[in-house]
Formats: C-alpha cells, structure tokens, sequence
C-alpha cells in the first residue's frame, strides 16, 4: 500500500454506507483548544479478577491478561535518543510510533514532549515528521477521551505543518464502540451469552469516559485503520495473526473492518473484537513464522504492534489494573521473534512505561 493513501479522521479511507445513529465526523471547536492539561487522577476501584482458567487465547467475558511466569525471551534494551532526527528539506519527515495509551494523558503529553514532537502548550511543533498510535487510547487510565481529543487535534496540526498525526484501531476501541451502541444486548460469545458492556467493565472500563463519549468520538473511531505499512514496518495494534480473517491485503483488511463496523450488527463487531483480543502469537516456538506470514501477506520486514505488555512477553510478576505495586523496568520497545517484532507496549497501566519511539530503532 502507499502511504498516505489513506488519512485518518474526517475523510480517512474509502467511503462507506453511513449509520444514522453516528453523524459524520467534524472536528468540533473545542478539540482545537491547547493545554495547559490538568493532571489526571489515576482510576480507583477495580474489578476483581475472575476465578476460573483461561481458555487458549483470550477470553473477553474474563478480564484480560492473566499474570504469566516466564524466562525464555530476551528484551533488547533500545535507548532513547536524546533527539528527533532532524527534519529532511525533501522527502517525508522523521517517523515516529506509540504504543498503548489507555487514558494516561499526563504520560502521554510528556512522552510527546520527550521526543520534540509537542511543545509545551501541548501543540504539534515537529514539522513533517509523521507519528503513528498503534490503538487504545481508552480504559484502564483516567482520562481516555481526553487522549482521543488530543490525538484528533494533533492530526490536524500536523497536517497544516506538512506532517501527519494517524491511528490504528485497537481492541479497546472496539470495545468502546460496543459498549456505547450494543450495551447489555447479547451476543454469542463462543464460550457462553456475553454482552459488550459487561466486557467493557471487566476490562477497565471508565464512567467518566462513556458520559464524555460523543458522536464525533464513535466516528472517529469507526473509520481507524486495523494495520498499515510505513518505511517497511507493518504497523498493527494486536499481536496476532487474525488478521488475516479480514483480507490479503492492507487495504482489503481495512476496508472489511471498517464495514463490519458501519453494518452495526452487534455478533459481528464481538467476532471482530474477539478476534483483535488475541495475543502473544509472536512469542513462543514458531512465533517468528507467524510474523514472517504477516510480512509475506501484507509487506515490510519487521511488525511493530502494542497490544501486549512488555512485562507480560517477558514473564514479569504485575497487573495491568496496578494491583501489585512492583512497577516493572521498562526501558524501551522489546525486540523478538528472530528481530521480526517490536513491541510497543510498555505497560503504562500497570506503572510501566508509556513509550513513543523513532523507527527505525537504533541499539
């Protein structure tokens, strides 16, 4: 696919038959407004953990990532630069990725500040350069359509400076989505009747997000692309292979979630954030081919994704709803699976660390 074939936001990608629960996506008034950004509160209560074993994969009726034991992968420290690269007088500018935010806005605005990319009103200041978020912008964190109005006015900053601010589609998004339309309507689960909202609340689910949640949010949302090629890196929330389900090419990928999503129907769209669910096909034996028929399929020479958390694909003792107070390490993405995988997701829910990294990387 070429890139910038597609755009995100109002306009992204192919049109599709609209619903008329969801008006079309405007930037309203407000999301042009900069910081100063109040500081967040961390989420309170949690959900306890159901008892109970998990099936293979990923069960969304059982809150997500049990606590794993394990020491046979290897994390590649990458450190940051101290720097953006920069900016070319011809070509495209620097290219950047970040991985999962779940409402943590302060983290977010100072990952982004680290790297040069804002300023200190919160404002994009790096020219052409071309950032990437790779899904999940709510849930779990405190402010998660805060993250989604920030990322929507960056995209239109960094357009105005000869740049792009894009997003990809991560299952959260989707559950986001389910909750707000299908709430407590059944859906076949596979493993029983479930319901989007009950899913959504065991998974981190915020009060204060779905009363903020508006049209122009559900909008956005629906129209984010699942997967996308840039300088040869495959980009794509989930560590998964299902997305093959959806197509054999990027755009036929896009284009088949995208209209999964706009036929409103509530078993489809849970087939489809089941599916997004699932995790750690890279890891393990056979985890490098599982890579390799991603990049054989859809192209590039190496999958940058988020979705799982670093301290998960190592083993590390934690929680991702904070309940073990042992913060883990996280230093920089983690390379794996033969060099043919990095990941993006440091943990940030779980006192981690929200990253947002240059590509390619550098040891």
């Amino acid at each position: 696919m070429v890139e910038g074939s597609m755009t995100q936001g109002a306009g992204q990608g192919p049109e599709v038959e609209r619903t008329a629960t969801v008006r079309d996506f405007r930037v309203p008034a407000y999301v042009h407004e900069t910081g100063p950004y109040a500081h967040s509160t961390h989420p309170g209560d949690v959900v306890p953990p159901v008892a109970g074993t998990y099936p293979e994969g990923y069960t969304p009726t059982q809150r997500d990532l049990p606590v794993i034991n394990r020491g046979d992968t290897v994390q590649v420290t990458v450190e940051p630069e101290s720097a953006p690269a920069p900016q070319s007088a011809t070509g495209p500018g620097p290219l950047y990725v970040v991985g999962d935010v779940h409402g943590y806005l302060d983290e977010l605005v100072a990952a982004l500040q680290e790297q040069g990319l804002i300023d200190a009103a919160g404002q994009w200041c790096a020219g052409t350069a071309r950032l990437w978020f790779l899904g999940d912008f709510t849930d779990r964190g405190p402010d998660g359509i805060g993250v989604i109005d920030l990322v929507m006015r960056l995209s239109a900053e960094a357009a105005a400076a000869g740049g792009y601010c894009k997003a990809l589609l991560g299952n959260h998004e989707l559950l986001l989505l389910g909750a707000k339309r299908f709430g407590d309507t059944p859906v076949n689960s596979g493993a029983g009747t479930a319901t989007f909202q009950a899913a959504w609340l065991l998974n981190g689910g915020q009060k204060t997000d779905m009363d903020r949640l508006q049209d122009h949010h559900l909008q956005w949302m629906s129209r984010l692309d699942a997967v996308e090629e840039v300088d040869g890196h495959l980009l794509l929330h989930s560590d998964t292979t299902a997305y093959l389900d959806y197509g054999r090419s990027i755009e036929e990928v896009n284009d088949t979630v995208r209209e999964t999503i706009t036929r409103n129907d509530a078993d489809e769209v849970w087939d489809l954030f089941r599916k997004f669910t699932k995790r750690f096909s890279f890891r393990d034996e056979g985890g490098a081919d599982a890579v390799r028929s991603l990049l054989d399929t859809y192209g590039g020479t190496r999958v940058v994704h988020g979705h799982s958390p670093i301290p998960y694909l190592l083993g590390e003792v934690g929680s991702e709803d904070g309940e073990d107070d042992r913060g883990p390490v996280i230093e920089g993405p983690h390379v794996y699976a033969d060099g043919l995988a990095i990941a993006m997701d440091g943990g940030v829910t779980m006192a981690g660390k929200l990253l947002v990294r240059q590509l390619p990387l550098h040891a």
